[in-house]
């Protein structure tokens, strides 16, 4: 089968959708193609921080009336060293907070919202192709139901994350790419349990890393820092339990409300840029591009970012054929994926334990909470990055 529109996006997550959304709703037709089936795309369970100017941008493509009514506005966050905890307030330091809203919820209403527009989906493709990038003349091939599909467009959004097909369309002679691997990965659990507090706790501890966070008043999501070669299945619930009161401060532990684990995962953390972030008719967007750890809640924030910038450059070359914004795609969009690379980097760094780290380096991460502590300036930095650095 043959087709034909306007902008192909590969890849039907959030990145993906929030585009399609955006470029729909200014007339641009799009065809989104996805290799795994809706409920797959719906169950899975990411980021629940959402920068401000994700808010917005939410607003903005009309898939943000839930999350205004059930989203939960954070205007601070707690660090915690040893049992010792102090705030930071974003809304005293840089004037804005935060949204606490699960990604599965941000992505059901982007479906919901897609739908209501008649926008064009494909579940379940295999084998998908990018052709014919550097012409004017891009092409999309795949199979779909045992059946061959291609399709013709202007561009091409590579919006199918750190494994998909698209970045490595890009020739390795032009590609460069720069990436961390930390030597430790996050045993996250989903618990249908009240939040130990009300705002997250970021924990340093000499046994690791612990962090308490929450989707909803009812659901709360917490994490702690694992060797990278552990496996789900080495960890009980009752052990996870146990560890994570030993990380926290001693008043929050004894709070702690335990339930059985709904969904339980270890994720790898690594930091991954590739450049650029346009090769001809093709663009990158979010994890194709970058991968950030999550300790600073950037992964579907920065996804949102590249989405702002390439919708509006879109908009703008179909609206006056204005190419400019296309042309400063990739430079514009690296410029904060960079800033927000360090910002994760910084904030992991500072807040878990590294297999080489002497007492040199510990002493160093409590200086540098000791700082934060006590310096206005320090707090606001962190604040405007936590909060989102503008678009």
């Amino acid at each position: 089968m043959n087709m034909r529109t306007q902008v192909a996006i590969v890849g039907g997550g959030p990145s993906g959708l929030l585009l399609s959304q955006l470029l729909n709703r200014a007339g641009i037709e799009t065809v989104v193609l996805e290799r795994r089936s809706r409920a797959h795309v719906l169950a899975r369970i990411r980021a629940g921080v959402l920068e401000w100017g994700t808010v917005e941008l939410l607003r903005r493509a009309g898939a943000g009336d839930r999350m205004d009514r059930e989203g939960i506005v954070h205007d601070g966050c707690w660090l915690s060293a040893d049992g010792e905890m102090f705030r930071i307030d974003f809304r005293e330091s840089c004037g804005v907070g935060v949204m606490v809203y699960g990604q599965t919820e941000v992505t059901k209403h982007l479906y919901a919202a897609q739908d209501a527009l008649g926008a064009s989906h494909r579940h379940e493709v295999e084998d998908v192709v990018l052709h014919d990038l550097d012409s004017d003349a891009p092409r999309v091939t795949w199979r779909e139901g045992g059946q061959a599909h291609a399709l013709r467009c202007d561009f091409v959004a590579g919006c199918d994350g750190f494994r998909g097909v698209s970045r490595r369309s890009i020739p390795e002679s032009v590609r460069q790419e720069f990436e961390k691997v930390y030597p430790f990965g996050w045993l996250g659990v989903l618990s249908r349990t009240p939040p130990v507090q009300d705002e997250l706790i970021y924990a340093s501890h000499a046994r690791g890393f612990a962090l308490a966070s929450l989707r909803n008043p009812q659901l709360s999501r917490y994490y702690i820092q694992v060797p990278v070669e552990t496996r789900v299945e080495d960890w009980s619930d009752d052990a996870f339990w146990e560890e994570l009161r030993r990380r926290l401060p001693e008043e929050i532990a004894g709070t702690l409300v335990t339930g059985p684990a709904i969904e339980k995962s270890i994720a790898p953390l690594r930091s991954f840029v590739s450049e650029p972030m346009r090769w001809g008719r093709l663009f990158l967007c979010g994890d194709a591009a970058h991968i950030v750890p999550p300790t600073g809640a950037k992964g579907l924030n920065l996804a949102a970012s590249d989405v702002h910038y390439l919708s509006r450059a879109l908009i703008g070359f179909y609206r006056s054929g204005d190419a400019e914004g296309l042309d400063r795609y990739s430079d514009t969009a690296l410029a904060r994926v960079w800033k927000a690379m360090r910002f994760s980097w910084w904030l992991t760094t500072l807040m878990h334990r590294f297999p080489h780290h002497g007492p040199y380096e510990r002493r160093m991460q409590d200086i540098e909470l000791a700082v934060l502590r006590e310096q206005p300036a320090a707090r606001r930095m962190m604040a405007e990055n936590y909060t989102g650095l503008p678009y």
